[in-house]
């Protein structure tokens, strides 16, 4: 029996469909984003605990456009989309994942409704875009701690430099 990752990428209208059938049997449906350009133990273990909080994950994953827009360099994503969202919907803890364009994941906050809405411990609760739209509505919103010294960032800085 064979799995392809591939079959966990979705558009925001399949999204929202699933998302609510998770509801409407009372799960809870968590939301998270982000680029995971070069993807590294500090977002498993992240993406573990944000699945941990309900019964379904979607993951709002930037586009290779919505990526150079967060001005994380010129030669950001290292990773072609494509890519980058086969291997988090590879994950266990992943169970959609959802590619957006925008420079912020609101309009797909605004569609999907989470019930739990999370980022990395760089982002305080009420900086988290879309905090307003899940506390409205009876949700949660939190920050979970990252993990001290890993980063795409101070990874892809590793590999340039050679150390």
């Amino acid at each position: 029996m064979s799995f392809d990752a591939r079959q966990k990428i979705a558009d925001l209208p399949a999204a929202v469909a699933a998302a609510r059938r998770v509801q409407a049997r009372g799960g809870k449906v968590v939301f998270t984003n982000g680029c995971f350009d070069l993807l590294h133990a500090g977002h498993v273990r992240y993406l573990g605990q944000a699945r941990a909080l309900g019964d379904f994950l979607i993951l709002g994953l930037n586009s290779d456009a919505s990526v150079r827009g967060l001005g994380k360099g010129d030669d950001r994503p290292l990773v072609p989309q494509a890519q980058r969202a086969e291997v988090v919907a590879g994950l266990l803890a992943v169970d959609l994942v959802v590619i957006f364009q925008e420079p912020t994941p609101l309009k797909l906050i605004e569609a999907i409704a989470p019930d739990v809405l999370v980022k990395g411990g760089d982002w305080p609760p009420q900086t988290i875009v879309g905090h307003e739209l899940v506390l409205a509505r009876g949700g949660r919103v939190l920050s979970i701690p990252l993990v001290e010294g890993l980063s795409t960032t101070n990874l892809a800085r590793r590999v340039r430099t050679g150390g």
